[in-house]
This record gives C-alpha cells, structure tokens and sequence, in this order.
C-alpha cells in the first residue's frame, strides 16, 4: 500500500514539475519581434517610454523602434509590411495610402490643444518689421512647410479659415526639412511658418524671428495618428491589441507627467523621469524638450470629426485622389475617438 502511494506521489509530483516547466517555458518564450516606425521627435517619444519602462515586453513584444528623418515613408513601410506599426503626422500623403484600403488608423497620438506650446507659429524679423505682427496678418505673404500637404499645411489652412486668409494669396513654400525652414526664415526668404518649438525658439530668443502665437491656442486638429496595415488588424488582432496595451501606458506616463488639473500645461512629480526618457529617446536636454512639451491622450484617442475634415481638406486641394470612407478608416475593433468618452 504505501509503495503504491509513493508511486502516486512520484508521478503527482512529476506531472506538477513538467507543469511549471511547460509554465516557465511559456513564460521564457522569446518576445515577438517587430517593427515600429515613427520620428525621433518628443511627440512620438511615447514608444520609447513603454520600451525603456518595459511595457511592450510585458506584453510579449520585442520592438524595433525605427525611426526616418520625414513622415511619408512611415505608412508607405506600414503598407509594404516593412514595419508592424506607425505613429506618424497625418498628411495627404497618408490619406492616399488609405484610399487603397491597406492602410488602417487604430490610435490617435499627438493634438493641438490651448496651452500646450508645440507648434510655434512665427514670423521673419524683415516681415515682422514690414507689419507681419499678428497670426493673421499671414496673407499676401510667403509661408513654409515641409511638405505640401503635410500637417503644418493642414495648420496653415486652419489659420487661413480662422482669420479669413485667402490661402490662394499665400506663397507655400516647401522645403522638405525642418532645418531649411528655420534658416529661410532667418535669413528672410520666407515671411511665415509654423514649426515645432525645439526647433525654432533658440532663433527666436536671439531675436532672429518673432514669436507670434502657438497654434493650439489658435486652433485644433490631430496631428498625429496609431496605423497598421490592413492584413495585420484582421489577422493579428492580439497582437495589435497588445501593442496598443503598452503604448497607452507609455502615453499614460507621458501625460501624467505633463498635463495638471483641466489638462493644463504643468510638470507634475514624475516630470523629471519622463524628460530623461524623450532626452535619451530624442538626442535633447531636458531643458529643450520642456520648451516644446505638445499634448498626448492618456487613452490614444482621436479626434474623428477633425480627421474626417482633413479627408475633405486635403481633397478639395487636389491632394487625395480617390474616396476614403472614414469608417473604414478608423478601426472601431482598436480605436477610441473623443466621442466615446
């Protein structure tokens, strides 16, 4: 009797032991592995802060976080399968991808909002001097962008619509880089812009362009967006349910740390932290990166409405060829909008 008991037991306590090791093998399994493309600008620093705080390896997520000197070749990489996900500023660009129906937004990221300084809108110092003083003054003037139908031409045409600024009167200059912008309106070539603070207030505090406004006091729009293809929301919905796990708590770190009571632009306690993480993600000090702090939805919600007026915008320029139904666009399986909440 008590052989046939120890013999119980052996085979109870080997099955427990091949249970935790199947457990710990299961839990040791490597991470899978993908691609995220996105910029290497604070906005999007958000993805770093869920990597370094260990939220996608939580999840079983092993990311490459690739990062381009411009926003097009994101969805294009998206499309092709190159990169799992994108976060990325929304442009015509973009919106063409998505009338081919490869393309699906499953986030919002980054929004103008009052108080949150991030695009700065300016003016040259001979512009200025010649009576450019005001943010609508713009009209009948010469205006950069990186790109044309990029999001601070989106921007622009807000502005325009707001003030009543004939856009057709407005020179739009594109000079594909942040940099070729800062240096045309330093030296006078172009009269108006809107550019990302950490880029233009060294130049403004050398009084070598004026300060005019900022453009979430002015006006509101989505700057930039979640994507994933088409193929990887319907046949991994795990994993991009997973990825957008860990993606809202790096949001949800970068937001706290950011946002006071009222969403009000205020450093809280976990301030220092998060500067260091966009510092090492982006290659800037602290004290740039508090310059330039834009707003982030602890939730990764977007604003649908503005989204839906930038298909019409970008179409009624010319600049989207082809129909985009914007509920097939914006993946209800992923996405929260404003208007859930």
């Amino acid at each position: 009797m008590g052989e046939v008991t120890l013999t119980r037991a052996f085979f109870r306590f080997a099955g427990l032991a091949a249970a935790l090791s199947f457990g710990w093998h299961v839990s040791g399994a490597a991470a899978e592995a993908i691609k995220l493309g996105t910029l290497k600008q604070a906005p999007y620093g958000i993805a770093s802060i869920a990597q370094q705080k260990g939220y996608f390896a939580a999840e079983g997520l092993d990311v490459d976080i690739v990062t381009f000197d411009s926003a097009e070749p994101v969805p294009v990489g998206v499309v092709s399968g190159d990169l799992a996900f994108g976060i990325v500023g929304t442009s015509a660009a973009m919106f063409s991808l998505a009338t081919q129906g490869a393309l699906k937004l499953i986030g919002g990221n980054q929004r103008e909002v009052p108080r949150f300084q991030y695009e700065a809108i300016v003016a040259s110092r001979r512009a200025y001097a010649a009576g450019l003083t005001t943010v609508g003054g713009f009209g009948g003037h010469s205006a950069t962008v990186t790109q044309i139908g990029s999001p601070p031409h989106y921007g622009l045409a807000q502005l325009a619509d707001k003030y009543r600024v004939d856009l057709k009167t407005v020179r739009v200059l594109a000079l594909q880089t942040i940099p070729n912008e800062v240096s045309a309106l330093v030296g006078g070539q172009a009269d108006f812009g809107l550019l990302p603070s950490t880029a233009i207030l060294t130049p403004v505090e050398r009084g070598d362009v004026a300060l005019l406004g900022w453009a979430g006091d002015e006006v509101r729009w989505q700057l930039s967006v979640i994507v994933t293809g088409a193929k990887t929301a319907n046949a991994k919905p795990d994993l991009v349910q997973h990825f957008l796990t860990a993606l809202r708590k790096g949001m949800r770190d970068y937001h706290d740390a950011f946002a006071g009571p009222g969403e009000s632009r205020e450093d809280g306690p976990t301030a220092p932290e998060v500067y260091a993480m966009l510092a090492k993600y982006t290659g800037q000090t602290p004290q740039q990166l508090k310059s330039g702090i834009p707003y982030i939805d602890p939730e990764a919600r977007v604003d649908a409405k503005d989204i839906a007026h930038q298909i019409q915008w970008f179409k009624a320029q010319g600049m989207l060829k082809g129909e985009l139904d914007l509920a097939g666009f914006i993946d209800a399986r992923y996405a929260l909008t404003l208007a859930d909440k």
